[in-house]
């Protein structure tokens, strides 16, 4: 039953961007603000196809740890689920992605239309820099910049050295950074295809700052207070 709802669901995610992404590509002609209604319509869509056909439910907690104004969002990564999902969480967010997925069809012209953040790999401090002058504009207008400090996806249970880009854009804009811990991992795995039916739990934790002499101290606490949240929501979704 787990492989037919699977399935259905990656038919229908086509289906939907489709119809979505595709046909109501014209009013991303819109001035932009205007425009960011068709990123959330997609993405309630997504989460609902989720929810009826997977069994896979959503829940946000400790939003009011989420500052006024512009922030950084330092998420873990186990899922496509959390690109989607984030955009629940704080309007009109900007992400940071890998540049290579700019030349999706369609796909990329979205992540250029609505100011999403390319960084190259490998570029190091020229990358650096090129991520902390598209994304202080983006602070400035309130908006969430949202980073995956691990890099990649990992499976749960497990973790990747955390980089240190989003101290140094913390420490370019001022800005706190927002630690998210979550579990989607065991619901919606790293490349795969079945989705398991669950509540995948988003804890949004309290925020951190840098200080300009605090350098590792600061990448030690994000990662600790994210790996640990993320340990035990995973328990207890596995202890359900």
């Amino acid at each position: 039953m787990i492989v037919l709802r699977s399935a259905l669901f990656n038919v229908c995610f086509v289906l939907w961007f489709f119809v979505t992404a595709v046909l109501l590509l014209p009013v991303t002609l819109l001035p932009r603000a205007a425009a960011w209604w068709v990123v959330d319509f997609w993405v309630h869509g997504v989460l609902v196809l989720l929810r009826i056909i997977c069994g896979v439910r959503f829940e946000m907690r400790g939003r009011e740890n989420l500052p006024k104004g512009g922030f950084i969002l330092a998420a873990k990564h186990q899922s496509a689920f959390e690109t989607m999902a984030l955009h629940v969480l704080s309007p009109r967010p900007a992400f940071i992605f890998k540049r290579e997925l700019l030349f999706i069809p369609v796909f990329g012209y979205y992540l250029w239309r609505f100011q999403q953040i390319a960084v190259t790999r490998g570029a190091g401090q020229k990358a650096m820099k090129s991520v902390g002058r598209a994304a202080l504009p983006v602070l400035a207008q309130g908006r969430a910049v949202i980073i995956f400090p691990e890099g990649t996806r990992t499976d749960p249970g497990t973790r990747r050295p955390y980089r240190s880009g989003v101290q140094h854009l913390a420490r370019l804009s001022g800005a706190p950074v927002v630690p998210v811990a979550l579990n989607s991992g065991l619901f919606w795995g790293r490349n795969a295809f079945l989705k398991y039916p669950g509540t995948v739990v988003f804890e949004v934790l309290p925020a951190l700052t840098v200080s300009p002499e605090a350098r590792g101290p600061f990448m030690a606490a994000l990662e600790e207070a994210i790996e640990t949240a993320t340990a035990r929501l995973e328990a207890e979704a596995r202890a359900k």
